[in-house]
């Protein structure tokens, strides 16, 4: 069984990918177990720069095949913000609970008609060597208020998914790692790992 690191101090987000990769060979590690205790600073842009910096930079650390993603929440009034920076919206310490009403304040003159948004997604699978491969996801919904459901987490309890009339907060993880933009990179991600081979400049 291969070692397949999952770039990332989060929990649930490990959780989300042992589950999504339960079937295949590989055992996944975080950040943790591996004993790297060093962030990588997203400099990047947009997501797939994050992902691809993070990727490689823990992939050439750690000696390892390496996951690593970049996500965010972009509302369509607030010009695509949070974007890149939902981690870092109104602080890195700060309690999502407390950013909801920071975003509503945002959106208080805008009709709610208006709270269109998306969540993305880019997951880089990276090897020592350099060699990387990226896959996206994304799922359209719109913003709640007030926030609904105990399940997930950042964002997931003021995204509301139209079709289901559920936030994705309000989703049983399966279903929710189905559907999810994570949930779509990572079954992506998932046909790339099925048939993954180190290029030749990796090491064996």
């Amino acid at each position: 069984m291969r070692v397949l690191l999952v770039a990332t101090t989060n929990r649930h987000k490990l959780e989300e990918y042992r589950a999504i990769f339960q079937d295949l060979p590989y055992q996944l590690l975080s950040l943790k177990d591996l004993a790297i205790d060093f962030d990588v600073e997203e400099t990047g842009t947009t997501f797939l720069e994050n992902a691809e910096l993070k990727a490689l930079t823990y992939a050439r650390a750690a000696g390892v095949l390496t996951l690593a993603d970049d996500s965010g929440l972009e509302i369509d009034a607030l010009g695509g913000e949070p974007g890149v920076y939902s981690a870092r919206f109104a602080g890195v310490d700060t309690p999502y609970e407390q950013r909801f009403p920071l975003l509503y304040e945002r959106l208080r003159n805008v009709p709610a008609d208006q709270w269109t948004a998306r969540f993305k997604c880019v997951i880089t699978l990276a090897e020592p060597s350099g060699y990387h491969q990226s896959v996206d996801g994304a799922i359209e919904g719109v913003i709640t208020d007030p926030p609904r459901g105990a399940n997930g987490f950042g964002y997931d309890p003021i995204f509301l998914v139209p079709e289901l009339g559920k936030t994705t907060a309000e989703l049983p993880p399966a279903q929710k790692n189905q559907i999810s933009h994570r949930g779509r990179a990572a079954l992506k991600a998932h046909a790339l790992l099925e048939n993954w081979s180190p290029s030749p400049l990796s090491p064996q």
